[in-house]
């Protein structure tokens, strides 16, 4: 995630041996930098982008306020109890402002909709909406939304996929997704070992880590305890969507507008391309999302 430039704005995906060899539905070269992944995209991009397929150029991801970025809530103290029995009638679950937002977390009826209409697995999406409630109270005026979000995690590492895993009833994924090591090689920055190995297991170089894709001095800065179980573990989409978030929406950017979204991706990963990808799968699915609810 943030960091030097990378030497290429494209570079091959990490070997099998670090990842999954993703398969991408546009390109076969993966755009990479040291703020973002070396993965791409994971098995199944395809089967999504079948069903997603846009006919025209994609728009810019929606606003919390509007239709397709609207997140229907239950209380979050009672958020996994409720997505157990399902226990709240549908007019406990208001679609929130920022002021509803503060102790909102996604309906299990909603994240059930929205995750089969767009294919993005349910436990990410809970992860990605989850962040987009932190920010509508934390700053308003960035106007990040889930979609957003969703199209980062899904050209990073598959929504959490990308090493054979998944996202597990915890957060974390059941594989660790490390990238590719920095070593100036493959189109990446050359960027030695800042942690000890601490989060990507290498003592000699950095790596991206984790379904948002982090490295290790990005992580130090960023990171977040999202689900307040006292760690800050980019292992864990909870804590890594809110991370990503806030790391978007810094320096007052506004994501629904032109200008504010392009630069905080670009500041994730310094490729055009990557942002054309983000932005395809963003389009999709705050399209299927509105179509569904």
């Amino acid at each position: 995630m943030s960091g030097s430039p990378v030497t290429g704005s494209e570079a091959p995906p990490a070997s099998p041996a670090e990842a999954s060899q993703p398969a991408r539905w546009k390109r076969v070269a993966v755009a990479t930098a040291a703020v973002a992944s070396t993965l791409g995209v994971a098995a199944g991009v395809a089967a999504v982008a079948g069903t997603l397929q846009p006919h025209r150029a994609p728009e810019l991801p929606p606003g919390p306020g509007d239709a397709a970025g609207s997140i229907d809530t239950v209380p979050a103290a009672t958020g996994s109890a409720q997505a157990q029995d399902g226990a709240l009638a549908a007019d406990d679950r208001p679609s929130p402002d920022s002021e509803r937002a503060v102790g909102a977390a996604p309906s299990p009826e909603w994240l059930d909709t929205v995750s089969e209409a767009t294919g993005t697995p349910r436990r990410a999406l809970e992860g990605y909406a989850g962040a987009q409630l932190s920010l509508m109270r934390e700053q308003p005026d960035c106007r990040i939304s889930w979609p957003t979000l969703a199209g980062i995690g899904q050209v990073e590492s598959g929504h959490g996929t990308a090493a054979g895993g998944e996202v597990g009833d915890d957060g974390r994924t059941t594989e660790q997704v490390i990238g590719i090591p920095l070593d100036g090689s493959r189109g990446t920055a050359e960027i030695a070992d800042t942690d000890g190995g601490a989060l990507d297991g290498d003592g000699t170089w950095d790596r991206a880590v984790g379904p948002m894709q982090f490295i290790p001095t990005t992580w130090d800065e960023w990171g977040a305890d999202a689900d307040s179980d006292g760690e800050a573990d980019p292992h864990d989409i909870d804590d890594a969507a809110l991370a990503a978030a806030r790391y978007l929406c810094a320096d007052g950017r506004d994501l629904t507008s032109d200008s504010g979204w392009w630069e905080a991706i670009l500041t994730y990963n310094e490729s055009r391309s990557y942002g054309d990808d983000v932005l395809d799968f963003a389009d999709r699915y705050a399209r299927a999302a509105d179509d569904a609810v």
